[in-house]
Order: C-alpha cells, then sequence, then structure tokens
C-alpha cells in the first residue's frame, strides 16, 4: 500500500534511537547471512529451524535436532531476526526506521527492547493459534514492527509521515490516518486475499499491532514521553 519515507516528530528524550539501529543492523546481518546468497534449501532449512512452525509450537512435534535446533518456545524470538527477500527486508527496516525512534523515545532504551520483543512473541502466538495446524514457518519482523506502529498511532496521531502511496506518489498525511488505514487493510486482506497473497502473515501482523496498542495504552503513565494519550 504504501513505505514511510519520513515524519516530523523530534527526539524529546533521548539523543539517538541506539535499540532501533541495532535492531536494523542485527536484521540485516542475519540476512546477508541466511537468506541473501543462499539457495531456496539453505533458506527453507534455516526458516523451519528458526522460524515458528505452528503445528511444532502447539503440539511439540519433535522432528530431530537438525531441523529444531533451538527449543519450539524460543522460535518466537528467533523468527523475528530471519527474512525471506531484499524487498520483505526493507520494507520492514523502512517501517521500523521511520517509526520507532520515537517509540524508543518513549519507552527509553531498555523498555522499547522488551516491548518489541514482547509485540514480536504476541504476533507468533496469534498466526500460530489462528493456523494451528500450518507446518509452514513463520520469518519476519513485520509482527514486532506492527506493535510499533500501533504505538506511535497512540503516541503521535497528529504527527506528519512521508509516504510513498502505491510505491509512486509522495504524499504527506497525518499518522493517524497513514497507519490506521494500514491496519483496516490488514484485516481486509484476510477475507480477500488471493491464495499467493495468503502466505503473507496478516495474523501475526495484526496480533503485533493489538500487543503494541494494549502495552502502550497499559503503560502510557510510566512513558518517558507525554502526550495526549
Amino acid at each position: 500500500m504504501f513505505v514511510p519515507l519520513h515524519d516530523n516528530t523530534p527526539l524529546r528524550v533521548i539523543r539517538f534511537q541506539y535499540v532501533t539501529g541495532a535492531l536494523i543492523v542485527i536484521n540485516v546481518t542475519m540476512f546477508l547471512i541466511t537468506g541473501a546468497f543462499t539457495g531456496e534449501q539453505a533458506l527453507w532449512a534455516m526458516a523451519t529451524g528458526y522460524g515458528v512452525v505452528p503445528v511444532e509450537l502447539l503440539h511439540a512435534v519433535d522432528t530431530g535436532p537438525f531441523n529444531n535446533p533451538v527449543p519450539e518456545p524460543l522460535t518466537l524470538i528467533t523468527y523475528e531476526f530471519l527474512h525471506g527477500g531484499w524487498m520483505h527486508l526493507i520494507s520492514n527496516m523502512a517501517f521500523l526506521w521511520v517509526f520507532a525512534d520515537n517509540v524508543e523515545d518513549a519507552f527509553g532504551h531498555f523498555g522499547f527492547l522488551l516491548f518489541y520483543l514482547l509485540c514480536g512473541i504476541a504476533a507468533g502466538m496469534l498466526h500460530t493459534l489462528m493456523q494451528p495446524d500450518s507446518a509452514a514457518p513463520l520469518i519476519g519482523a513485520s509482527g514486532a514492527v506492527s506493535g510499533v506502529l500501533a504505538s506511535y498511532l497512540l503516541l503521535y496521531p497528529r504527527a506528519r509521515v512521508w509516504i510513498l502511496l502505491f510505491m509512486r506518489i509522495p504524499l504527506p498525511i497525518s499518522a493517524f490516518w497513514a497507519l490506521s488505514g494500514w491496519f483496516a487493510l490488514q484485516l481486509l486482506s484476510i477475507f480477500i486475499a488471493s491464495e499467493d497473497e495468503l502466505q503473507v502473515a496478516w495474523w501475526a501482523h495484526i496480533g503485533g499491532f493489538l500487543a503494541g496498542l494494549i502495552l502502550t495504552f497499559v503503560l502510557r503513565s510510566r512513558l518517558l514521553v507525554k502526550t495526549s494519550l
């Protein structure tokens, strides 16, 4: 639908978004190691080993140490740092770079890291609960990033964001309309997506977004940056 380019919300508490930057570096590094220059078979092995496989997570299916290099519950974290292609990676990192710095400003460095990981875990869990018999691995940062978008929406709804609409049209728009529209599209896609588009983890996006809304609302009194929330 759109790619974010820039927002107009300055940092108020932290000097620099160190955790956001570190997350981007880790994600890019992991992709270069696991997906950028490897074949499909190697990428699939990495995804099934470190990604969330719903049927294995829920039913404790033992496929051996080769296919399960880490305990299944731990994949709810490891899957957040793997991507299946350049566009998958670039899209997630663009959203993270534009919106996460201000959320990190509100939560503080450590609080933001914890918030990010929890949103990713919630995203993986909802995806698993909605597709309990799926043997396809879930990978990508989009669930955790969705939580960041929800937090930004609550904290800075009036912020102006430059977006690239339909990958062609640069447009300034309020964060409220941009991010509300993004979430509405995730909900709608569950019902209208084509067979190929169903491979996108829509439920993970929704789970991460809802987790971000809930956590930000519950913790609003403890945030470093006070808003009208």
